[in-house]
C-alpha cells in the first residue's frame, strides 16, 4: 500500500467506535445531556462518520480500536492542564513585567508521521500561550517560543514543547 493510497472500508466496530467518539466530543462541546442535544448530537455523529467512511488521507492517520475513546480522552485531560499551566505562566507574566522574556524560533522534531497527527500537534502547542506553530515542514515544527532558555538545541526544545503533547497523541494518531 503506498502512503497516498486509502485503506479498505472500516469495520463496524471501526464506525462504532468513531460514532462513539463524534457524540462523545459532541457532548463535550455542549456540555448537556437534554434530549435536543442528544438528539442532534447523535445526528452530528451519524454524518459526521458517514461522510468519514470515504475517508481523505487525513484520517488515515488514526488509530481504530477499543482504546481510542479513552486515548482521546487522556489527550483532551492533558491539553486542558497544559491549557491552564500554560495561562497561568502569560498572567505570571503579565502581572510581572521585570520577569524576562527571551522570545525567539526554535525548531522541534516530532516522531509522529501521519499528517493528521502532526496538525493536532501543531495546533496543541498553538492554542497553549506563549507558543506559537509557525512552520510545519515534515518531522520538523518551527515554533515561537516566547522564553526559550539560554542554549536550547533542538532536542532541549523538543522535549519542552511537544513532548508530553506527543506522548498522549501516540496513543490515537500516527
Amino acid at each position: 500500500m503506498t502512503p497516498h493510497s486509502h485503506s479498505a472500508a472500516p469495520t463496524t466496530a471501526t464506525t462504532l467506535t468513531a460514532l462513539l467518539v463524534a457524540l462523545l466530543l459532541w457532548l463535550l462541546l455542549t456540555g448537556s445531556l437534554d434530549g435536543q442535544e442528544l438528539f442532534i448530537g447523535l445526528l452530528v455523529a451519524v454524518v459526521t462518520v458517514l461522510l468519514a467512511r470515504r475517508r481523505s488521507a487525513l484520517f488515515d492517520g488514526i488509530i481504530w480500536s477499543s482504546q481510542l475513546p479513552g486515548a482521546v480522552l487522556l489527550y483532551l485531560g492533558y491539553f486542558l492542564r497544559a491549557l491552564v499551566h500554560a495561562n497561568l505562566d502569560m498572567a505570571r507574566r503579565i502581572l510581572s513585567p521585570a520577569l524576562p522574556i527571551r522570545p525567539a524560533l526554535v525548531q522541534v522534531r516530532t516522531e509522529l508521521t501521519s499528517p493528521l497527527g502532526r496538525l493536532l500537534l501543531a495546533n496543541s502547542i498553538t492554542l497553549t500561550p506563549g507558543t506559537l506553530t509557525v512552520e510545519v515542514e515534515d518531522a520538523l515544527l518551527t515554533i515561537h517560543w516566547i522564553d526559550v532558555p539560554p542554549d536550547t538545541d533542538i532536542d532541549a526544545a523538543t522535549r519542552a514543547i511537544c513532548a508530553d503533547f506527543e506522548r498522549y497523541l501516540r496513543g490515537f494518531v500516527r
